[in-house]
């Protein structure tokens, strides 16, 4: 069996992250995997997955991209995959319109996975055309039931994605000489209740919200201290300043510390006391607060979308109305004296191993016909 992925760049991100899981699961499995993106810092990864990888410019939201059809409709017949799984909207775009140029009974399957809440339109209405659809939750797949009615029920598959419940258990535990660094890097954090809010910098991770909860929980005389671990983007800047202008000025600056992006996440999330989910909009999965929860570490996160599903079925305590940091705030005034314990380990079908199996044997269906 021969897959081909298509998604924007190979940089940092959860749908680079899920593709290169895919390929290294798969390919212990025999199947060849081809991915084609713009390239980026994960592209050792893919490779050393066992993964080809072709770089081409497929995801750029221009007009231009559209050159790239042609190509990409000669590559796939050149690769002659089984199984086009495209994972973002321009790609998907690119792949369709490529196999519309390829005789019909040359064409691979087309497989899509919606990993994010897109804007309802036409333009996103690509995702929803495959002759699968993956919904990496149920929120995702009642989403596109909803705005997508053309889709039949019956090619929607809801395949979560996962954790590597190796790295990821209650178990695990950072090495001394971690927390010394830790420390060593981080002296404020020492003797505090520090509150992990994990992600990307961006709009959509809510970070504002914590200058409430922490003014909440510092007139209380609790020693909060609030860790923002991601990455900012070139472009978010601005967006970044923003959020620590708020802070300046809700008088919260001082017990609050950015890391940046760090690749040792799962020793951060078993440092931190709690770790925080504070999106407005709700998020197609949530891969982080579901570390955390394997860790046996409790999160705390607004009740909808992914994360809500996952607090529903691990931890239900840790479930507050989307948007009101005061009962954020409250609840966790209350957990500082007495944190609770998730729902551990996690279960199927949230493990690396489920979603590797899962993806096999939709691909393994779409080849049987």
């Amino acid at each position: 069996m021969k897959v081909m992925h298509l998604l924007p760049s190979l940089s940092s991100g959860g749908v680079e992250q899920v593709v290169l899981e895919l390929c290294e699961g798969l390919c212990a499995h025999g199947v060849d995997n081809v991915v084609v993106s713009a390239g980026g810092s994960m592209v050792p990864g893919i490779e050393a997955a066992g993964a080809r990888h072709i770089t081409r410019p497929i995801g750029k939201k221009s007009i231009f991209t559209l050159f790239q059809v042609g190509k990409t409709a000669r590559l796939i017949r050149a690769e002659k995959p089984d199984i086009l799984h495209v994972h973002s909207r321009v790609p998907a775009w690119v792949g369709q319109l490529a196999c519309k140029r390829i005789p019909a009974a040359e064409r691979p399957s087309i497989v899509s996975s919606f990993h994010g809440f897109h804007s309802v339109n036409a333009y996103s209405a690509v995702m929803a055309r495959g002759d699968k659809v993956i919904a990496v939750s149920e929120c995702m797949r009642e989403h596109i039931l909803q705005n997508y009615p053309q889709t039949p029920a019956e090619n929607i598959i809801v395949i979560p994605n996962s954790i590597d419940a190796a790295k990821f258990n209650p178990e695990y535990t950072p090495s001394q000489e971690w927390f010394d660094k830790w420390y060593s890097d981080y002296p404020e954090l020492k003797g505090k209740y520090t509150l992990c809010l994990p992600g990307r910098i961006t709009r959509l991770k809510g970070a504002p919200h914590l200058a409430p909860i922490l003014q909440h929980l510092r007139s209380k005389g609790i020693p909060a201290h609030a860790v923002i671990v991601g990455e900012t983007k070139k472009g978010k800047e601005a967006y970044r300043e923003e959020v620590q202008a708020g802070f300046d000025k809700a008088g919260v600056a001082d017990c609050v510390t950015w890391t940046g992006h760090r690749k040792d996440l799962a020793d951060v999330l078993c440092a931190c006391d709690v770790t925080l989910s504070l999106t407005l909009q709700p998020e197609s999965f949530g891969k982080t607060t579901l570390e955390a929860l394997s860790l046996g570490r409790p999160v705390a996160g607004y009740e909808h979308g992914g994360v809500g599903e996952q607090l529903r079925q691990f931890l239900p305590a840790g479930m507050v109305p989307t948007g009101n940091t005061q009962a954020m705030a409250e609840l966790l005034e209350k957990w500082y004296s007495d944190r609770p314990v998730p729902v551990t380990p996690v279960p199927a079908p949230y493990r690396r191993e489920d979603m590797i199996q899962s993806h096999l044997e939709l691909y393994n269906t779409l080849c049987k016909k």
